[in-house]
């Protein structure tokens, strides 16, 4: 580990994958006075350090909440393109291991963005990871204009309580009622819709950096995990 103190700590992640052990890269945002702690990775495409992610996690420091957020295993290997959902589970239950030992006796929480949200959500359903609660920042219910291929059928499974953050113009979640259904067949879950929001929560008209776009998303997000005490 080495200490960073523009960006918290710097850390090696392990992951034992299929093919064997590896690590990926994390960063850990203490906060002041820590009442919860929480993982936080990206979506496809991009990596830990993607302001969507940096912007989330500060701010939820500043709010009180320890965050570690991470590479998936193929983000680390310098790909854009996801590969096996097995690996990106497998990076899941390295995060919340490394999480448990920085922050011991905190509550543990999983968040992503997006692919990284979903992986979350396999993850839990499978019994690979078992968070107090999960945040999805944007959950890709289906491929945009692809309704009739949802990704949903794990949902029911998680247990923990679930927060849906989704915009209203998120070509990932039209028509809005299919990510309601989707919602309601889970066990605990709810919904928040941004307005004017489109995947990566970006505001038509308003020129804002995404960093600042991603901390506003903490404020909700710290009053759900509030409510599951």
């Amino acid at each position: 580990m080495t200490d960073r103190p523009d960006a918290g700590l710097a850390l090696r992640i392990p992951v034992e994958l299929p093919s064997g052990a590896t690590t990926v890269s994390g960063v850990l945002e203490a906060a002041d006075e820590p009442w919860a702690a929480l993982a936080v990775t990206h979506g496809a495409g991009t990596r830990f350090d993607h302001p969507g992610v940096t912007g989330f996690a500060g701010a939820l420091a500043r709010l009180g909440v320890t965050t570690l957020r991470f590479n998936l295993p193929y983000a680390e290997a310098g790909r854009r393109m996801p590969g096996p959902a097995s690996h990106a589970i497998a990076g899941w239950t390295g995060a919340l291991a490394a999480l448990a030992e920085a922050a011991p006796g905190l509550a543990l929480w999983a968040s992503g963005r997006s692919y990284g949200g979903r992986m979350a959500s396999m993850a839990a359903a499978e019994g690979a990871i078992a968070p107090a609660g999960l945040v999805y920042l944007g959950y890709p219910l289906h491929p945009p204009g692809r309704p009739d291929k949802p990704r949903v059928e794990h949902l029911p499974q998680v247990n923990a309580p679930q927060l849906f953050v989704s915009g209203t113009k998120d070509p990932f979640v039209d028509p809005h009622e299919q990510l309601e259904a989707a919602v309601a067949s889970c066990r605990d879950a709810e919904l928040l819709w941004i307005e004017g929001a489109g995947h990566s929560f970006d505001v038509a008209g308003r020129r804002r950096p995404a960093a600042e776009t991603a901390a506003d998303l903490a404020v909700p997000v710290v009053e759900f995990l509030r409510r599951q005490g």
